[in-house]
């Protein structure tokens, strides 16, 4: 039982000071339960005695334990004074750089597009433009209305959970009963209650390369370990999958498979199936990102989302903020009704309310006559901006380019290998900003637009831009 497993990096003590929190909250060290004494500890550990004490004293200040004259060391019978967690360890943290500084390329984006310089095409962020944006006239509300209204419980208001669940019928031919809806404040809060709750500090996630994924801070500051697994034409490739899985005991594999975050790509229907049946065979959840489910260009081709194909295994992402614009914060998540309720019991010790103004208004919208109607013409639009972007990419022959069947971003990569320092910062100089593929993967060759950004009046813009770039970084290649 006493087996310490030492950590590149992290001091003895806080391993002593985990490990012993491990087994309590395990049920392996029972509350009243009386220690080893420090000398057998540190026999058990091969430590000296006081980095045992150090260990044990930090414990006690934190109430894990209790010193008792003549009884010894013992675990804490109540809840009382009780921290979940030890103190912070600020010098380990600054040593390790946990609180990494903004990459540098990332700065100067977001100082360009702060200045609103007439000069700066901004293709790097990732939502609507305004004019996309449908826009909905609502009934009159006041304040005691929202005052009123009383169908909002753990899981989020009830009338919103049934528009979508009806919605999501309409769509895919399944249903999401409205009891395993739980609204979030956007995707990203359903992601973060995941870490939180199903996931634990040294598990590993497998996920797609290149990915958003990677550029989210919160997998590092939960202490999840993410893996990459590299991608072809159909999707995530399952034999890397399957070996990610047994060389890192993957404990969850989350994928964007509809028009995937930053490639734009689609996993064709048999590699969902493959790639459903291997993690039923593995007994691996997976998490299934589908915020751009509204922005499919081929209605004739609808392929069914992974929750359609499990329902029981695949935990399933949505947002209204791909359409409805990034303030309106509304996303959810469907997953078994007994993991529903530990995530909204944890949101709801975390404090993390949900208003019931945005739910409101997102149902007011959902249920709108017109939904649907401006739904298709921002679908048209949107498909139309991209088919002219991937024009312009298509005619440079520098760039390796395939038009999505939906979403947001055109990835285009670089013919001639991997892009330096100097031919990125030639975007920035021309004011076309676009997110690098370092933002993504470990890679160094691509580039994300955003063409739903591009409209009539700056389509030659754009053109006269990428041109442009292209030419000054082909002519740095070619001279190497």
């Amino acid at each position: 039982m006493w087996s310490l497993k030492k950590e590149k990096g992290v001091p003895i003590y806080v391993s002593i000071i985990e490990l012993i929190l491990y087994y309590i909250k395990n049920g392996d060290l029972l509350p009243g339960e009386r220690l080893p004494s420090e000398r057998k500890l540190a026999n058990y550990f091969q430590v000296n005695r006081s980095t045992v004490v150090h260990a044990l004293d930090e414990l006690v200040s934190l109430g894990w334990i209790i010193r008792k004259q003549g009884s010894g060391t013992i675990v804490n019978e109540g809840k009382w004074g009780i921290s979940t967690t030890p103190r912070t360890d600020w010098r380990r943290y600054l040593e390790q750089n946990a609180f990494a500084k903004v990459d540098p390329f990332t700065e100067q984006i977001e100082r360009l597009i702060k200045q609103s310089d007439e000069h700066v095409l901004d293709l790097y962020t990732g939502e609507l433009p305004m004019d996309l944006i449908p826009s909905f006239s609502f009934p009159p509300l006041t304040w005691k209305h929202f005052l009123e209204e009383e169908q909002q419980d753990d899981l989020g208001y009830l009338p919103l959970r049934q528009s979508i669940s009806r919605e999501t019928k309409k769509e895919y031919g399944f249903s999401l009963p409205p009891e395993s809806l739980l609204i979030t404040s956007g995707a990203q809060q359903a992601l973060f209650l995941i870490l939180q709750v199903l996931l634990q500090s040294g598990d590993s996630v497998a996920i797609e390369d290149p990915s958003f994924l990677y550029a989210l801070p919160i997998f590092q500051a939960a202490g999840i370990r993410l893996y990459g697994v590299k991608m072809d034409q159909d999707g995530i490739n399952l034999e890397s999958l399957e070996k990610m899985i047994r060389q890192h005991r993957v404990k969850m594999v989350m994928v964007n498979p509809s028009f995937q975050n930053p490639t734009g790509k689609t996993m064709s229907m048999k590699r969902r199936k493959a790639l459903v049946e291997l993690c039923q065979n593995y007994q691996i959840p997976i998490l299934e990102d589908d915020v751009f489910a509204k922005l499919n260009f081929v209605s004739t081709d609808q392929i069914p989302p992974l929750k359609k194909l499990d329902p029981e295994n695949v935990l399933y992402i949505g947002s209204l903020s791909k359409i409805l614009g990034s303030t309106t914060k509304i996303g959810w998540l469907s997953a078994p009704t007994s993991v529903n309720q530990q995530l909204a019991e944890a949101r709801k010790m975390m404090d993390f309310s949900l208003s019931i103004f945005p739910q409101l208004l997102a149902n007011l919208a959902l249920t709108d006559k017109d939904f649907s109607n401006k739904i298709a013409h921002l679908k048209q639009t949107v498909e139309q901006r991209g088919k002219a972007v991937f024009d312009v990419l298509d005619e440079t022959n520098e760039w390796d380019v395939s038009m999505p069947k939906g979403g947001f971003y055109i990835w285009a990569k670089w013919t001639h290998g991997n892009l330096r320092p100097k031919d990125w910062a030639v975007f920035l100089q021309e004011g076309l900003l676009i997110a690098p593929s370092f933002f993504f993967s470990e890679n160094q060759d691509s580039i994300r637009i955003n063409f739903t950004r591009v409209d009539g009046k700056n389509l030659l813009i754009f053109k006269e831009k990428l041109l442009e770039v292209t030419k000054k970084i082909a002519f740095d290649s070619k001279s190497l």
